[in-house]
């Protein structure tokens, strides 16, 4: 009898690769069959093609069908349309993961930055229908075969994450896990910049990343009602019994109030509304009334703060889990039987409290920095661009929807378009994203791309005109303006001449002006100004009736910034780079941003009193943004 042939070790590798469900799995099959194929991922030019020639197998076939049917679409140019541009995308979330996809398609050199390690959350995404029927284009019913199956219209975070990372990897994009963005290192003198490239791109879609912590970025508070939300998930042991269990697609007290009464006539659980999704895990989303989480002991004391209000030292885990598997235990019928929690990253039991009372968004999305003739477009994408609001599924909706729109303005950028241009259109389309419903958008899926006006109707692309967006390029010849606020500082002989000088001469002013206060050592232009308390001195230094200043408590960062920032934008007109929280959770403040911000309240006191030490020299008209 004729033997048959070997298995192909390639065909294996592939499989495993398909069917790896870890992000670590996944980066080291796609490594074992790169190095069994011979392909080269660095070699984003030729990747792809070389990897289809090689892999001859027919499960990879269909895959290829689907992403050569995409890459096909005229908007890509073939894959020419960005051909010598750089990208690098930070944060590997469903919208950073999408973005980096179209950049590929359209040809350029991407790198993808993810701080964390695995991927690890358990939440669950409600679909918008195009959103379902983009993800199958890209093949994710091949990689997750549970995907969207029958009416199901959500799949969790993780999963997601996945299906794209793999797509991802499959084009050639060059992708880090576990490496944290720090900064940017601007060209220097010599000519020599980091990236090499006349033209860079750079999206920044991490959620983890506020656009605070990009210079240029700033955000809008929208503040509602007090609103509580908590999301549980619990082990899916995938059995016949937790099959037959209905989901919750949604239910809100106004439809369905003896539901809810009875809910809280036998737990004391008062909620407005419940969501269930069966997924890797049991997902349950609910929004709890403030009184019925004192009542039952989760929060332990009432604050008018939400901040405070949903504190970690302020919140009773016990409590808290108790308050969920009830709620869970209740809205199922009690047919889940065995409620165990599932783990977290940390490994403890997957389940949050948080405040989405306040929704921030970016105040523009995109901009330009040059530098010695080198341009970087910046964009923003996914939560730090709009946050998401949870009720009613706009999250990864939004989000991709915003990772088109991002793709576009790079698509014209490499094309060669004016910047200014591309940013008047960028912010065109922007005004349109937080409108945007399933209702609102084209019904009309097949036509779908990354041009606003297949998704769009009735777009105008120009209704932000360029005059309008000039503030949103940054040039030398502007930061050369801003720095005539330390001119005459730096024509004395004893100080430096260098671009650090000037950074040392708005930290002396500082010290100078904060001398003396309690709690209150300024020693650099970032570290010490975390607490709040630095911030909260040099405005009461100068305006002593609008801070209390020996109310504060030091261990109070976010209270303290926050008061900072709302007396000075109120007061003297100076947006805040962030919120109190933000800072607080930055490991430390980003250099420049308290810069542009400290050099804003040096030209509004300068107007004001003269500051005290070497600076009293400079006059008041004298004073400008600085560098």
């Amino acid at each position: 009898m004729p033997q048959e042939d070997a298995p192909d070790p390639s065909h294996a590798a592939f499989d495993c690769f398909v069917q790896a469900q870890t992000c670590k799995d996944v980066l080291q099959s796609f490594s074992a069959l790169c190095r069994l194929l011979d392909v080269d991922p660095q070699d984003h030019r030729c990747f792809y093609p070389k990897l289809k020639e090689r892999l001859n197998y027919w499960k990879a076939k269909a895959l290829w069908a689907k992403l050569d049917k995409r890459a096909a679409h005229p908007d890509y140019g073939q894959g020419q349309a960005c051909v010598g541009n750089k990208c690098l995308v930070l944060g590997a979330g469903p919208c950073g993961l999408r973005t980096s996809i179209e950049l590929a398609l359209l040809g350029a050199k991407v790198v993808l930055l993810e701080k964390r390690e695995t991927f690890s959350r358990n939440n669950v995404l409600h679909l918008w229908p195009y959103t379902i029927h983009d993800l199958r284009g890209l093949a994710a019913k091949k990689f997750y075969g549970r995907f969207c199956s029958g009416s199901l219209d959500h799949i969790s975070i993780r999963q997601l994450q996945l299906i794209l990372l793999k797509v991802v990897l499959l084009l050639g994009v060059e992708v880090h896990i576990g490496v944290e963005y720090k900064g940017l290192v601007e060209p220097q003198s010599n000519g020599k910049e980091i990236t090499g490239s006349s033209r860079q791109q750079r999206l920044v879609p991490a959620s983890r990343l506020p656009p605070a912590f990009l210079p240029g970025f700033r955000r809008k508070e929208l503040r509602g009602k007090l609103a509580i939300g908590i999301t549980a998930n619990f082990i899916n042991h995938h059995t016949a019994t937790e099959a037959q269990v209905a989901e919750i697609s949604g239910v809100a007290r106004i439809y369905n109030q003896k539901f809810f009464q009875d809910l809280h006539t036998e737990t004391g659980i008062d909620l407005e509304n419940i969501v269930y999704y069966k997924d890797d895990t049991h997902y349950f989303v609910m929004t709890a009334k403030k009184k019925s989480l004192l009542n039952t002991g989760v929060l332990k004391q009432d604050h008018s703060n939400a901040e405070t209000l949903l504190s970690p030292a302020n919140v009773d885990q016990e409590a808290l889990l108790r308050y969920a598997h009830d709620a869970a235990h209740f809205s199922t019928g009690r047919r889940l039987p065995h409620l165990e929690f599932a783990c977290d990253h940390t490994g403890r039991p997957d389940v949050a409290v948080f405040d989405f009372t306040c929704m921030y968004r970016a105040e523009n999305a995109s901009m330009v920095r040059e530098r010695r003739g080198k341009k970087l477009l910046v964009g923003l994408v996914g939560d730090c661009l709009v946050e998401p609001f949870w009720p009613l599924g706009t999250g990864v909706a939004r989000g991709f929807l915003a990772a088109f729109d991002a793709a576009w303005m790079v698509r014209r950028w490499g094309l060669g378009a004016n910047p200014v241009d591309v940013l008047a259109e960028r912010e065109s389309v922007y005004q349109l994203l937080s409108q945007t419903t399933p209702e609102n958008t084209s019904k009309n899926y097949n036509a779908y791309s990354i041009n606003p006006t297949t998704r769009y109707p009735n777009i105008n692309l120009g209704s932000i005109k360029a005059s309008q967006v000039r503030n949103l390029y940054d040039t030398e010849d502007h930061i050369d303006a801003c720095r005539s606020s330390f001119k005459r500082m730096n024509k004395a002989p004893h100080l430096r001449q260098d671009s650090f000088g000037r950074y040392e001469d708005l930290l002396s002013w500082c010290q100078n002006q904060t001398a003396g206060y309690k709690g209150v050592a300024v020693t650099d232009l970032t570290e010490s100004w975390r607490s709040g308390l630095a911030l909260c001195a040099l405005i009461h230094h100068f305006r002593p009736k609008l801070i209390d200043f020996d109310s504060l408590d030091k261990h109070n960062s976010a209270h303290n910034n926050q008061l900072a920032f709302d007396v000075a934008e109120k007061e003297l007109g100076i947006s805040p780079i962030m919120s109190g929280g933000d800072m607080l959770a930055q490991g430390q403040p980003d250099r420049l941003s308290m810069v542009l911000y400290l050099t804003q309240l040096y030209n509004s006191f300068m107007g004001t009193a003269p500051p005290t030490g070497e600076l009293s020299a400079l006059q008041p008209s004298a004073a400008t943004l600085s560098l």
